[in-house]
């Protein structure tokens, strides 16, 4: 039989619903709008109908865009300011804790809805009912919970617990669930199902209509009438990031990764990266060097200028304003947990490729009534609100780090990848890019490497597999390093597939349950 195409996702029901619309002559759009309306599903702890992302897709013949539907900050038109239902909420994860805000006021204007369905209308080939009906089917039947998303529940227990309607969706019968319980979410279904049998139009507005009422300043939240009027998925041109013989396209602003990851590529490049021998002291210190010189690049007022002056991110990362960066790698060379985020890859045999980065934040505590969708908690993170709680203004698109990736030999793609983690994406998908592209690692390497992670002056590191004293380096060079003796998901999860002289391929990060299908 013929390869349809290849998917790799994070759970094993996302990848099977992409993989089922590439066996019916789906193509890639097809396939990543089931394998997310899925994991709507089946990982719900980590992305909803109720958050937001980026997809960057296309191919040789007609391009490459992306399509922007991340959280735009709400408050517009409010006489004054409400009484805010937002609190913090402490998650445990052993090693650590972190403080995350939750209730209807840490709720911004989602995207995910009108984005996946705006990506289907754009470049979908298959009825909209057929690439609903996973989702559909999973939320009203039931499905086996993964250890991995059964973990994700353990941590945000506190946010699952909030309200009764959201314990239903994540407690059966009042208790943690453990792997390969079975979960139902039969509103989710209901309201999936109506979204491709009946009229699309109609189901969004009915969503919207529910987050106007149930997250406005009535009930301790910011949504209105006029952010649901404004809220629109916005079309980019993807930031183009040459790397030798290849180009990277990936997320352009205002999302702060795409460029912090072009800046690390370009850094990496001239630094001549590739030559050290791979996971020994020389690479883990080179590559920690990249990553610390990226993270002072963001505390220089980077995120300030994302939103004032995006064209001077573009210019950073072609070069015009980075001689003086090169230097600090150079010095440096000779010297927070969770991240409730999903990534899905797909190539199909046409030669199209699709790379969906989405996200709910940790969840808010609070469901859209009866229709079983969790909304996010983007406004109570601080990752994506530098400048404090409630600082931006009405109607602002926020940025995140979320940078799906589509790397092209001349104008055909050959991989896509992406990550979730929170700000860890930045690493981890520079890493997986340099493993790939500098230092030509096999697929599965690419993705499954120890990684590390710089933020200010602390550094995180795996050292599984590393070469014997590497880890000991890192400690000398970063004496207030943590090291993590297992591979963990703080350092996210990329998936990548890839399109090898025609013969399609892919590897799923086993720190958060990769999975990989390819549809013949």
């Amino acid at each position: 039989m013929s390869i349809r195409g290849v998917i790799a996702a994070s759970e094993p029901h996302t990848a099977e619903a992409g993989a089922r619309l590439l066996r019916r002559g789906g193509n890639a759009i097809d396939a990543i709008v089931a394998a997310k309306l899925a994991a709507c599903v089946t990982e719900l702890p980590l992305t909803s109908l109720g958050g937001g992302g980026a997809c960057v897709w296309g191919d040789a013949a007609d391009g490459y865009e992306v399509l922007d539907f991340f959280a735009h900050t709400p408050g517009q038109g409010l006489a004054g300011p409400p009484v805010l239902d937002f609190a913090p909420v402490t998650v445990d994860f052993g090693q650590t804790t972190q403080v995350f805000h939750v209730g209807k006021a840490a709720a911004a204007v989602p995207g995910e809805l009108v984005g996946l369905l705006e990506l289907h209308r754009r470049a979908g080939r298959l009825p909209l009912r057929a690439v609903v009906a996973p989702a559909a089917a999973w939320a009203r039947d039931g499905f086996a919970i993964s250890p991995q998303i059964a973990m994700v529940v353990r941590l945000i227990a506190p946010i699952a617990r909030r309200s009764p309607a959201v314990a239903r969706l994540f407690l059966p019968g009042g208790v943690l669930p453990q792997a390969g319980d079975r979960l139902a979410n039969p509103d989710l279904g209901d309201f999936l199902h109506a979204l491709g049998e009946g009229d699309p139009d109609a189901q969004v507005a009915r969503y919207w209509s529910s987050l106007i009422e149930d997250f406005g300043p009535a009930h301790g939240g910011l949504i209105t009438a006029q952010d649901v009027a404004a809220y629109a998925p916005v079309v980019r041109q993807p930031l183009r990031v040459p790397f030798g013989s290849y180009t990277v396209l990936t997320n352009p602003p205002p999302s702060a990764g795409g460029g912090l990851i072009g800046v690390g590529l370009r850094l990496a490049e001239t630094l001549g990266l590739g030559e050290e021998a791979f996971l020994s002291e020389q690479h883990q210190l080179a590559i920690a060097a990249v990553l610390a010189t990226v993270s002072q690049i963001r505390q220089s007022g980077y995120d300030e200028r994302l939103h004032r002056d995006p064209a001077s991110i573009r210019d950073l990362v072609a070069g015009v304003a980075q001689p003086a960066w090169v230097e600090v790698a150079r010095a440096l060379r000779g010297e927070n947990p969770l991240g409730a985020t999903t990534h899905i890859s797909v190539l199909d045999a046409q030669g199209m490729a699709a790379a969906m980065t989405t996200s709910n934040g940790e969840g808010c505590g609070h469901v859209l009534p009866g229709l079983g969708i969790h909304v996010n908690n983007f406004l109570g993170e601080d990752d994506i609100n530098p400048a404090g709680f409630h600082q931006l203004p009405p109607g602002v698109s926020m940025s995140t780090m979320m940078s799906p990736t589509v790397v092209l030999a001349g104008d055909r793609a050959c991989f896509a990848l992406g990550s979730g983690g929170s700000n860890r994406i930045r690493s981890a998908i520079l890493q997986a890019l340099l493993n790939l592209l500098a230092y030509r690692r096999p697929l599965d390497e690419v993705v499954n490497a120890a990684r590390l992670h710089v933020e200010g002056r602390k550094l995180w590191f795996e050292s599984p597999g590393l070469a014997a004293g590497v880890a000991d380096a890192l400690h000398s060079a970063w004496p207030e390093a943590t090291r993590f003796d297992a591979k963990s998901m703080f350092f996210g999860g990329v998936n990548c597939v890839a399109d090898s002289d025609g013969r399609l391929c892919g590897a799923g990060d086993r720190r958060r349950g990769g999975v990989v299908v390819v549809a013949e």
